[in-house]
């Protein structure tokens, strides 16, 4: 399998190099020269067998072959040994027609374990096999830095920098990164928006001279490999309802567009889903973009979901090289636009696409927190406030299209927010045991303004793989 940038000014590469590599040399984003597909009898089949079963038999075709079958299977079964339930990601019925898709039971309490774990493994192997190091570099809006860290901590092959935006992730989320001792891990958190952390990121990865110095990786959604790892809860949920014979919808609440990409990488690949139901907070451009067709920033709002609070997209970059028919000029234009202009609008075809595979509509805060309080009333789930926005659309959904099963994605622990969901629902989650540690241990992070110079100096003198 070869990957092209969205840009279409990078050689196409392999999947391997892809991975290591993050984001492509000329700004854009990798995705697949085509989209393998499954067969019907293959996904039907899906439904009889483990959550690692799937991930094999779909990351083997993801991969192009390029890691050996003993070998990803070994690093399947070892990343999802790590979570607490059997089932990885469970689906559970929550109403008529509704379903909740739980994507936290990993060891960050966050969807992103499901990719990270992984991805963190078959980082590890290829480098070591090729006697390299690499220095990991990621932006979070909360969950994915704690999850990068837990899944690359104490690895002798890489060093981690995780940007986040200072006072601007729940107290779990930073203890999930600062409180962590080993010395390949950095915590740095940034004066300023998650989009700053993310513009620093894309800058660090424009830098020719300092990528190739530090040996520069990143493991944010940008990052192929993640994407094609989070495609497998969405057959494994699909088929647990009937499919391919069934179609269902999926609600994904979002901010960077990453896990709502990876289902509609499965509908391409040939998983019937009928709509990808969209959910955003305040910070509500997807929305804005759906409702006009212009994409426009506007300032963060922060809200009682912080991983969504982002205005900057990036995966929408990968949707938009689809529904521009693979136009990597049109696509630069695009992006040259809202980098000068803070705004682009969409053709009136990419437009048309966009609403007929997706519905996109916002949660405001009060809707959220009445989300959290309906499903503790009614059926004592607690629910953390970026699930609620998922929940929140699904029935919207259902109420248009009833008949049609949505599977609402369970993004988070509601631990990770015990202050918003106490507020919503008068109930305190309690933090699991194993990360109760987390409130009480010493914290290691260094807070830095938000400037690329500084960030890449600071990184330039720690990192490894500058020396080796």
């Amino acid at each position: 399998m070869r990957l092209v940038s969205t840009r279409g000014r990078a050689a196409p590469i392999s999947f391997v190099d892809a991975m290591l590599s993050g984001l492509a040399p000329d700004g854009g984003l990798y995705v697949p020269g085509a989209y393998p597909q499954l067969r019907p009898e293959q996904i039907r089949a899906m439904a009889g067998k483990s959550y690692e079963a799937c991930a094999l038999e779909l990351l083997t075709v993801l991969t192009g072959g390029e890691i050996s079958h003993d070998a990803l299977a070994a690093m399947i079964d070892a990343a999802y040994a790590t979570f607490r339930h059997p089932a990885v990601c469970p689906l559970r019925q929550v109403d008529n027609g509704l379903f909740f898709l739980e994507l936290f039971h990993g060891p960050t309490l966050a969807f992103k374990d499901v990719a990270m774990q992984l991805l963190g493994r078959m980082m590890n192997s290829v480098l070591e096999k090729e006697n390299r190091h690499a220095t990991i570099v990621g932006a979070t809006s909360g969950d994915t830095g704690g999850a990068a860290i837990e899944a690359f901590r104490g690895l002798e092959r890489t060093d981690v920098f995780i940007l986040f935006p200072d006072g601007r992730v729940s107290d779990v989320q930073r203890r999930q990164m600062t409180a962590v001792a080993d010395a390949n891990v950095h915590a740095l958190a940034v004066d300023g928006s998650f989009d700053d952390c993310q513009a620093i990121l894309k800058a660090l990865f424009g830098d020719a001279a300092f990528r190739d110095e530090v040996r520069l990786s990143g493991v944010n959604s940008i990052n192929w490999a993640r994407v094609a790892a989070q495609t497998v809860y969405y057959f494994t949920a699909a088929a647990a309802l009937g499919a391919p014979e069934r179609a269902v919808s999926f609600a994904v609440p979002t901010g960077n567009f990453g896990d709502v990409l990876a289902g509609w990488v499965a509908k391409r690949m040939g998983l019937p889903v009928e709509t990808l139901v969209i959910g955003v907070n305040a910070n509500d451009i997807l929305a804005r973009t759906y409702e006009t067709g212009t994409y426009s920033l506007r300032s963060v709002v922060p809200t009682t979901s912080p991983s969504m609070d982002i205005q900057v997209s990036s995966n929408f970059e990968r949707l938009l090289f689809e529904e521009y028919h693979r136009d990597s000029v049109a696509v630069s234009a695009l992006m040259q636009s809202l980098s000068t202009r803070r705004a682009f609008s969409l053709s009136e075809p990419a437009l048309a696409k966009l609403r007929d595979e997706f519905f996109i509509t916002s949660v405001d805060e009060a809707a959220v927190a009445a989300e959290i309080r309906r499903f503790w009333q009614n059926q004592e789930l607690l629910v953390d406030p970026h699930s609620a926005v998922g929940l929140a659309v699904a029935r919207r959904r259902l109420a248009d299209v009833p008949g049609t099963p949505v599977i609402a994605l369970g993004t988070a622990h509601p631990a990770k927010f015990p202050d918003a969901v106490e507020a919503a629902a008068g109930v305190r989650p309690a933090l699991p045991e194993r990360l109760k540690i987390l409130m009480s241990a010493p914290e290691r992070m260094t807070r830095l303004p938000a400037d690329t110079a500084t960030v890449a100096a600071f990184i330039r003198g720690r990192a490894r793989a500058a020396r080796c």
